[in-house]
Order: structure tokens, then C-alpha cells, then sequence
């Protein structure tokens, strides 16, 4: 049996899967006891508003944007991502590239940059039904005979399917697992994100976002500190983007996550990052909130807040105050 949600944004459809998980039955996994709902179906009709404010604890914004651009870029570097996401080795083991990383594999696993091909593909045949993006590999990633992983770091995303229809870009993403707290609120970011920068190469509007999980979850240790709040706010920007100039900003952007997760970076160096212009306004706005959450791990508080005040999407600002107040 299908459990399905839907809505206008992600806050919607995250409301109705934590009022479902949350009161689904109890099973003993491999991390604990957990509740689960399996084959999960949840479809955004507006992908634009991919940001979950209604969660408490709050999503980290800074982590988000930051793990957005490590896999536009198809870095697979630990050392730069763990830099906003220090517990990141907790979950996903502790090397120096990460072997399931969503955008090495994206752009190189297979000895072609899949997302390339899928911009060629429908650009000259919209109405395709062969475009699969591929994450998983059973080469790697089934388990052991014994049924130990071979390592600790296994995809939950296993591909995308993606279709032209009415003139606009139709995704459907395929789970096999997928962790509500710790999972979902970001595979939306990464993948609604990926859908409208096609859609912009293409010059076809977004169309819906469809989000299958053969198990939606939550471990029980971490109910008791989740809850809902009330956090009801747009998100302006749009990350449309031309494709001659998508590999540079990215690139950028990129590579000053780099200087500052690899390099000293003192104060004025970092400000200086923080004020670069990419030439897209939204562009600007995530180096931004990735320099003002590096701003606050480096103990910049004048500068972090100088860096968020210029920040011009209001939906950054109130979900960084947000998770800022919730580390006090």
C-alpha cells in the first residue's frame, strides 16, 4: 500500500509525512528502534518553495546551501562539506572523499557528466521517456553476502526520472531510504534545486516535484526532540541560471568553500568571499549564508551578522536566526 501526501511546498508535505511517521508502528533496525512507513509517495506542485521552515529543530541553512553547491560542483571532498556539517563522519563514516557523494556520482561515476546528457537529450527530444540520472551502483552498493554494507557511506538516492511535459520539467525521485529529520528536509533542497537550474537551461518552466521513499523514518531516540513550529515564509529567489555561466558561478562558489574549509582565513579575507558577486543575485545570496555560517564557527560575530544583513532573500535570514537561537 502507497502512502501519499501532497501539496503546494515542501512545508506541506513535510507536516503531513511527520504527522504519518510519527504515529506509524515501532520496528527494531539496524540503528535502533525506529517508526516507518513504507512506499512513500509526496509531490510539491510548487518546487520553488523547497525550504522546510515548519521543522523544530530547524534545518541548518548553512549546511543546506553549502551541500547544494559541493554537489553542483561534483566534489566528493570530505574535508570541505564536514567544515558546515561537523557530524557528518557520525553518519556517513569518516574518510577523506566520500564514496556515495550525489554529485561525483552524478558527473563522473560513469565516465560522462549525466546531467549534460540530460540536457541534450531533451533539448532535442522533449518528449523522451529514457531520461534516467543514475546514483546507485549495485557494484558497490548492494550489501555483502553476510548483509554488511561495504562501507558507510550508501546512497539513499538511487536515481531521478525526469520528463518533459506541457512545456514543462517533471521529476520523480526514487528513495530507498530516507531518514525525516536527517534526510528528507535536504534531498528536497538538493533535488528541487537541480530541477529548476535544467529547467532554466532548457527555458521551460518547473513543473512538479515527486519524491519516493520505500522507507520513511524516524529513529525514536530522536522524536522526543522534534516537533512543529510555526514558520510561514516564501522563498524569493529563483536559481535560474544561463548554462554557458552555470560552471563558473558554481565553481566559485566552490572554490572559496574550499579556501575557507582547507586555508587560514581570517576576518577581512572571509568578508571579502562573503562580497563577491557571481552575476545572479540568488548565487550571491547562497555564498552568503555559507560565509555567515563560517563566520559564526570562527567566532566573526560582527561580520556574520553584517554578512546575513546583506543577504536579500528574507527566507535565509529567519531560517539562519532560526537555527542560530535553537544552538543557544
Amino acid at each position: 500500500m502507497f502512502f501519499n501526501c501532497f501539496g503546494e511546498t515542501a512545508n506541506e508535505i513535510w507536516e503531513q509525512a511527520y504527522k504519518s511517521v510519527t504515529g506509524a508502528c515501532s520496528i527494531e533496525t539496524r540503528g535502533g528502534r525506529t517508526k516507518e512507513i513504507l512506499h512513500a509517495t509526496m509531490s510539491i506542485n510548487n518546487p520553488v518553495q523547497k525550504w522546510i521552515t515548519c521543522k523544530y529543530p530547524p534545518i541548518s541553512i548553512g549546511y543546506a546551501l553549502a551541500e547544494l553547491i559541493w554537489i553542483l560542483s561534483g566534489s566528493d571532498d570530505a574535508r570541505t562539506i564536514n567544515f558546515w556539517n561537523p557530524i557528518l563522519p557520525k553518519y556517513a563514516g569518516d574518510y577523506e572523499k566520500y564514496p556515495g557523494a550525489y554529485g561525483s556520482r552524478i558527473m563522473y561515476r560513469y565516465g560522462f557528466n549525466q546531467l549534460e546528457r540530460v540536457y541534450h537529450t531533451l533539448k532535442s527530444c522533449p518528449e523522451s521517456r529514457q531520461v534516467v540520472v543514475l546514483i546507485w551502483d549495485p557494484k558497490t552498493d548492494l550489501p555483502q553476502n553476510s548483509g554488511v554494507p561495504n562501507n558507510d557511506d550508501i546512497p539513499c538516492n538511487i536515481c531521478s526520472l525526469i520528463k518533459v511535459r506541457d512545456h514543462k520539467l517533471e521529476w520523480m525521485q526514487i528513495m530507498r531510504s530516507n531518514d525525516l529529520v536527517l534526510g528528507l528536509p535536504y534531498n528536497l533542497v538538493q533535488f528541487t534545486s537541480i530541477q529548476e537550474i535544467l529547467a532554466s537551461w532548457l527555458n521551460i518552466e518547473v513543473g512538479t516535484y515527486n519524491h519516493v521513499s520505500d522507507s520513511l523514518h524516524i529513529y525514536e531516540k530522536n522524536e522526543p526532540l522534534l516537533g512543529i513550529q510555526q514558520c510561514d515564509i516564501s522563498n524569493r529567489d529563483s536559481l535560474k541560471i544561463e548554462k554557458k555561466d552555470f560552471k563558473g558561478v558554481v565553481d566559485k562558489i566552490y572554490s572559496s568553500m574550499v579556501d575557507i574549509s582547507h586555508l587560514e582565513c581570517d576576518e577581512n579575507k572571509l568578508l571579502g568571499i562573503a562580497m563577491q558577486s557571481t552575476g545572479y543575485e540568488a548565487y550571491d545570496n547562497i555564498l552568503k549564508v555559507i560565509c555567515t555560517y563560517a563566520a559564526n564557527k570562527m567566532h566573526f560575530v560582527e561580520s556574520r551578522d553584517k554578512i546575513i544583513r546583506e543577504c536579500t532573500n528574507p527566507i535565509y535570514q529567519v531560517m539562519w536566526l532560526n537555527w542560530l537561537k535553537s544552538k543557544v
